[in-house]
């Protein structure tokens, strides 16, 4: 098993080893970002990146997950619940980050925020939320559930609202980011 993968593994209420991966492939947003560290590895046309893939494709619709799998993902990645989520392809997502159902991570094609978010590590993502154009989503931050968040966001941060609200907070994920990939292996 890969560092990645046991990291997002790991997030899954602290699951490790063989039997630990076994339980995890019964919880769909490990089991898809499994297929989808795997379709990533592997070149696009080979047997195995075939393979993968395909298996990914079906999983995207059993579950309502779109996040293509070239989409850059760091290590320690949950998905808190089934349903439907969309991640643009050209996103870049940090490590320890979780998402819930009914996100989107858009891209806008106009204007000055014209391209897709980069959001940091440590992020918390609630139910609802849509963050899409070129901005930057810093370092622990906490996105409340049903924000629209269309600028940049500073770290330590927790965004509530439409239109969104700043508010500065020294550990706003305390609580919510939890089996971290950082505790992995520094046990």
């Amino acid at each position: 098993m890969t560092r990645t993968i046991a990291a997002d593994l790991y997030r899954y209420g602290g699951l490790k080893g063989m039997k630990g991966f076994l339980k995890g492939l019964m919880i769909p947003g490990f089991r898809y970002m499994y297929l989808h560290r795997k379709a990533s590895k592997y070149k696009k046309y080979s047997i195995s990146g075939i393979f993968f893939a395909l298996l990914l494709r079906r999983y995207s619709y059993k579950y309502g997950f779109q996040i293509p799998r070239y989409t850059q993902v760091g290590e320690g990645f949950y998905i808190g619940h089934f349903g439907t989520i969309v991640v643009n392809g050209r996103a870049k997502i940090g490590r320890n980050c979780n998402i819930a159902h009914g996100v989107t991570i858009g891209e806008t094609f106009r204007g000055k925020l014209k391209g897709c978010p980069t959001i940091e590590d440590n992020v918390w993502i609630g139910t609802g939320s849509v963050v899409v154009g070129g901005i930057t989503i810093g370092s622990n931050v906490l996105i409340a559930p049903n924000t629209y968040v269309n600028a940049d966001i500073p770290c330590n941060s927790i965004v509530i609202g439409n239109p969104f609200k700043i508010i500065s907070n020294e550990n706003p994920c305390e609580g919510y980011i939890n089996f971290t990939s950082n505790e992995l292996f520094m046990a």
